[in-house]
């Protein structure tokens, strides 16, 4: 059985979002390993040595593993390739990244990829987007991986839900893409940049 791994971003000595980490983290635990006992991050993490942004990178099964901190700094996205990959299932945050680097290969010119997956868009291989339609933001339904950034923004219905297929971008003007470590607004660029 894979590792399972939650990213904590932490910025100015403060865990963000740590809440929906716990939730995720012991949703995952529950599923996966049948763990009915919550555990909280908070218990495991130093937030307060680190000012500038860190990604915390916490490794698991049953148990907390791994808890490491690393300098943070956000790779430039400006374009997306759509790649399509039916049946894609990463439901549960795990280590094993194999499909997506696959993935990740077809990208050709383009600095990242958005997944199709059944006919409607879901996530970029490292973060979950939002496509504005000149009123609100839009976030795919069915997602990969339900982000905690993005649970987050739908519980302060900054983004809603809705089902969206590739034909359907044209009813955009921008994507915006985030995820723990990208908070949202930081990446976004012209929805005529996918391709």
């Amino acid at each position: 059985m894979c590792q399972f791994i939650e990213t904590i971003r932490i910025e100015n000595g403060k865990a963000v979002n740590l809440g929906f980490h716990n939730y995720r983290f012991n949703r995952t635990r529950r599923d996966i390993f049948e763990c009915n006992l919550p555990i909280n991050l908070a218990d495991y993490i130093q937030p307060g040595e680190y000012t500038e942004r860190t990604k915390c990178r916490i490794e698991y099964r049953e148990e907390v593993e791994k808890v490491e901190y690393m300098p943070y700094t956000i790779r430039p996205v400006t374009s997306l390739k759509l790649v399509t990959s039916d049946g894609l299932d990463y439901t549960y945050k795990s280590s094993n990244r194999q499909k997506l680097d696959e993935l990740f290969k077809q990208k050709g010119d383009a600095d990242d990829i958005l997944i199709v997956r059944d006919g409607f868009l879901t996530d970029t291989s490292i973060a979950n987007i939002a496509l504005w339609n000149g009123e609100q933001w839009e976030t795919p339904e069915a997602p990969l991986l339900e982000g905690t950034m993005r649970a987050s923004l739908l519980g302060k219905e900054i983004i809603v839900p809705a089902t969206i297929r590739p034909q359907d971008l044209s009813r955009y003007s921008l994507i915006r893409l985030f995820n723990a470590m990208i908070g949202f607004g930081e990446i976004e660029f012209p929805v005529s940049s996918v391709i």
